[in-house]
């Protein structure tokens, strides 16, 4: 695939600190792109980067193939964006709202406004003033205007902020839409792993300013490791009995009582019944597979993942 959105040893510094560090970033057209980080990792800083919102310390950033530089905009007619929170004239309708920005977008389409509004379930709000609007409503607003000109990219940070469970799981369902029936290209942030895992074609995790890692969802999935954990009183004792009597040799010791079994020969039951039948008691025992947060803690932690 294309790239259409690309990065090269991007910085940002604010008062003598880098909260953007020499990043290397690439999007390919028409994927999804989950921009993964805990809060203040400095995802929006590289949001608004994008955006031109903010000007570079240093680096570059090439957008449809083209270097920004401070004076570039033309880009933006073709880009969708929600930062932060969104705001609104809270005086005029959600309608009127979308009214203006297409005006001031340039973009003039019949029925857009009303297919945005349908897209993003935000009905009956014609009449109605946004100052009236819940938190969820205005973020749904916020979505319908980044998306009414159809652009080509999208960029929303944290998106789903104010959502209830319904409306993240139909905002997750028109991303997914919107980049396989109109071909956008979108980057998502969130510090929400779960969200990310389940949407994403790509995820560039951020820590501390840097661009940790950038690897496909597939990759991730292909690498996640079944494991059996058992919660025990001798660690050492139970080594003994899956070393020397089961004749397991993937397994790791996680803290004093904890011990994970990877080279799953014998089923737990099997297990189990050997560990106890040499005297280790067994507090408690788990099937698992290592998740997208696994991934995360173990790259932005440096350690072992408490699960």
């Amino acid at each position: 695939m294309k790239t259409i959105i690309k990065t090269n040893h991007l910085t940002k510094t604010f008062k003598g600190v880098e909260v953007v560090s020499s990043v290397n970033m690439t999007i390919k057209k028409g994927e999804i792109y989950g921009f993964l980080g805990p809060n203040g990792a400095g995802k929006t800083t590289i949001i608004k980067l994008l955006m031109n919102l903010l000007k570079p310390t240093s680096g570059e950033i090439t957008i449809f193939d083209e270097v920004l530089h401070h004076k570039s905009y033309e880009y933006l007619k073709r880009v969708g964006s929600l930062i932060e929170n969104p705001v609104f004239y809270d005086k005029l309708t959600g309608y009127e709202n979308l009214q203006l920005h297409c005006e001031y977008m340039g973009f003039y389409k019949e029925d857009a406004i009303e297919e945005a509004l349908k897209l993003v379930n935000l009905f009956g709000v014609n009449s109605k003033a946004v100052k009236e609007y819940s938190l969820g409503m205005k973020q749904r607003l916020g979505i319908a205007r980044a998306i009414v000109t159809k652009p080509e990219i999208l960029i929303l940070d944290e998106p789903i902020n104010g959502l209830d469970p319904i409306g993240i799981k139909e905002m997750r369902q028109l991303f997914k839409k919107l980049s396989k029936d109109y071909g956008m290209t979108i980057l998502i942030s969130s510090h929400i792993i779960s969200e990310i895992e389940l949407i994403a074609d790509t995820i560039g995790i951020i820590h501390k300013g840097h661009l940790v890692e950038e690897i496909s969802c597939d990759k991730i999935r292909d690498e996640q490791t079944e494991y059996i954990e058992f919660i025990v009183d001798d660690t050492k004792k139970a080594l003994f009995v899956l070393d020397n009597v089961l004749k397991v040799k993937n397994m790791k010791v996680i803290d004093n009582k904890k011990i994970r079994v990877y080279d799953i020969k014998q089923t737990t039951p099997e297990i189990l019944a050997a560990l106890v039948s040499k005297s280790v008691a067994v507090h408690g025992v788990s099937e698992k597979i290592s998740s997208l947060e696994d991934y995360f803690l173990n790259l932005v932690e440096g350690g072992e993942v408490s699960v």
